[in-house]
């Protein structure tokens, strides 16, 4: 029985670090896109969000993703792309 709890817990903290790290990857990649928006001239930030707003809109979620999971893709690009953070 300890042996099985010891292996779970294991188990647990190696998905925690997997989780961090995954935070840490998206809050580099909002970074990123943020500093790069910032940079671009008006007409060309505009163009580039309307092209990835519209490929978004586009590409149709299949049978396996769920509504809610492709609803919360859109509004977390949207969220990126038109209020970025400060």
């Amino acid at each position: 029985m300890k042996n099985l709890i010891a292996e779970l817990l294991v188990k647990l903290a190696e998905k925690e670090e997997e989780s961090k790290e995954l935070v840490a990857q998206v809050e580099a990649l909002e970074i990123v896109v943020t500093a790069l928006l910032r940079h671009m001239a008006a007409p060309e930030q505009n163009a580039l969000i309307q092209s990835i707003e519209g490929a978004l809109e586009a590409a149709r979620p299949d049978a396996e993703v769920s509504e809610r999971d492709s609803e919360l893709l859109q509004q977390y690009v949207k969220k990126l792309l038109r209020h970025p953070r400060s």
